[in-house]
């Protein structure tokens, strides 16, 4: 009888095992370099397909500040982004595909549905908590380090 049970929690620890494993490695590691020289490091979760798009930072209540969400449009082109179901201020820096920073929103509208334009043709968008950018001194021209830039 006892080895009956002793699957099902053998199991359900191998289960939690692969899911904080899957976890620690939802998280790669963004460094931005200010026009001074300045490098402030995050980790972040990179949205590569549709339904991580579209959801993004969604329902959350808290990020934490070293903490942000990249989105890969896997192309070039104008996008826009919103705030519907999205409970967090952001600043949201829209990036060509030489990780140059196009444009930032700063301080965007919590659970607003108004479309926040990237201005010009970018390949991803980095959310980010709303005021890190004011903080850090980061602005339109600094450059993003990631895999998915091309220097």
């Amino acid at each position: 009888m006892l080895r009956v049970q002793a699957r099902p929690v053998a199991a359900l620890c191998f289960v939690l095992a692969l899911c904080t494993i899957a976890y620690a490695q939802a998280f790669e590691t963004l460094t931005i370099v200010t026009q001074g020289g300045k490098k402030q490091v995050f980790q972040v979760e990179v949205a590569r397909n549709d339904a991580d798009r579209a959801q993004g930072l969604m329902f959350r209540r808290s990020m934490a500040p070293e903490r942000g969400m990249l989105f890969d449009f896997a192309k070039v082109a104008p996008v826009a982004m919103w705030m519907q179901n999205t409970y967090l201020p952001l600043d949201m820096l829209f990036v060509r595909p030489d990780g140059s920073i196009a444009r930032i929103a700063a301080d965007t509208e919590p659970l607003s549905t108004r479309t926040i334009p990237s201005g010009e043709p970018v390949l991803a968008v980095l959310e980010l908590n709303a005021g890190t950018a004011a903080r850090l001194g980061i602005k339109a021209g600094d450059r993003i380090e990631h895999g998915l830039f091309k220097h």
